[in-house]
């Protein structure tokens, strides 16, 4: 593949770049990461001669061809390294032996966003006219609150139609609603304090509790004691797919005497609300941030509800629990017809490349295919991989950046032809 080893550069530059949320300063909304990881990534698209424009810092585009709009959204910015990492988070490094790349961010999304301009600049160096102008837009605040797509609606023109490439293939038609809700237990129990976790969106892989040494219990729940703190260790994942995760919390719960006053109400609300399903699956539930004192905890969860119920439902089933809450973040399903046309047209491009024969796909991440009011959520996992996304040793490897090529650079050229 002619742009190969340049692609295999970008990515390993980008990820260098810690691009995690931080503080706001001028010019740099989200922090001085995620701006500096889109000035990097608009002067790469600049030097392949797209009109580029940086929309305040907010969010960045990259612009090819003229006429009726057409999105490939990606995101810029990365949920925290966490804990557990063999290789550096933000080394970049281009593993020739094992065939990948390292780093956090590989997959989710600085990877893909990265591909994506290059199969806008192998069809613009092929000489191709896209009948549609494409905007690759990338944002710098998808993990963590969705500010930049609301800023960009604002201040730019956001196409009806489009692909985010950060999810999974073959391609996705539904996506399940999305409710981050803190919940307050009044609580007494063995401890000072209590802390654990740090997105709503990764499971929950260190919680700490300053609690009296119980040397037995310690050893029971699997916990570690150092300096006055008890420690409990898990691993993150992807909040929407919390089995694929070991959560830090109930351990420390259990260790500090809050089984009955907070986790067993927890389960409780967690089995009420698994209760809903449909066909693009079950509702998900993870407890993924902890914050308490004496007389009070507070427990921030994700939830993922499927695609073809409504918010009350999963409010009523809150409110019935009696458990005090509050919504910090939330997102309607995505629901779209599989016989539409940017469905099929987009799963024919997979199976062709693949040669394969897969159908479309409902899932509980989020993505920013919700922003377009025709969009569609378009690799680059698939089934079978083993994931790590949200997880320590984050990688790409080189046959999926190979393959994403291809089927990205094909869908871009039946979709705007």
């Amino acid at each position: 593949m002619e742009y190969f080893n340049d692609i295999l550069k970008e990515i390993s530059e980008i990820v260098k770049i810690n691009s995690e949320e931080g503080e706001k300063k001028p010019g740099a909304p989200f922090g001085e990461g995620p701006k500096k990881a889109l000035d990097h990534f608009l002067a790469l698209a600049k030097s392949m001669g797209f009109e580029t424009h940086d929309i305040d810092g907010y969010a960045g585009e990259a612009i090819f061809g003229e006429g009726e709009e057409f999105a490939v959204l990606a995101h810029l910015d990365v949920v925290p390294a966490g804990s557990g990492w063999k290789h550096l988070p933000y080394g970049g490094e281009i593993d020739y032996q094992n065939r990948r790349i390292w780093g956090r961010g590989t997959m989710d999304d600085k990877g893909p966003a990265v591909i994506s301009l290059f199969a806008m600049k192998a069809l613009k160096d092929e000489g191709f006219k896209p009948s549609r102008k494409i905007k690759l837009i990338a944002g710098c605040n998808e993990e963590s609150g969705w500010g930049c797509i609301d800023y960009y609606k604002k201040h730019a023109h956001m196409p009806d139609e489009g692909i985010s490439p950060d999810a999974d293939f073959p391609v996705i038609y539904a996506e399940k609603g999305i409710l981050q809700i803190r919940l307050k237990f009044p609580a007494e129990g063995d401890f000072s304090t209590l802390r654990g976790g740090e997105r709503p969106n990764m499971v929950c892989d260190y919680c700490e509790a300053e609690a009296v040494e119980n040397k037995p219990l310690l050893a029971k729940l699997g916990l570690e004691y150092a300096a006055g703190k008890v420690i409990s260790r898990g691993k993150s994942a992807h909040g929407s797919t919390p089995e694929k995760g070991v959560n830090a919390i109930p351990p420390v719960l259990k260790y500090t005497g809050l089984e009955n006053s907070v986790l067993s109400r927890l389960e409780k609300l967690e089995k009420e609300l698994e209760k809903l399903h449909d066909e693009t699956g079950n509702l998900t539930f993870s407890p993924n941030v902890i914050r308490g004192g004496k007389g009070c905890v507070y427990i921030t969860c994700d939830v993922r509800y499927p695609a073809t119920y409504k918010r009350d439902s999963v409010i009523k089933i809150l409110k019935d629990s009696g458990i005090g809450y509050e919504i910090l973040h939330e997102q309607a399903p995505l629901y779209n017809d599989k016989n539409s046309k940017l469905i099929t047209t987009l799963l024919n491009v997979y199976n062709e490349v693949t040669g394969k024969k897969c159908s479309p796909i409902a899932i509980g991440g989020g993505t920013y295919a919700r922003a377009l009011k025709c969009g569609a959520a378009f690799g680059p996992e698939e089934e079978g991989e083993e994931s790590t996304i949200h997880q320590p040793d984050e990688y790409i490897t080189f046959e999926k950046i190979e393959k994403s090529f291809k089927i990205y650079k094909l869908a871009l050229e039946r979709l705007t032809k």
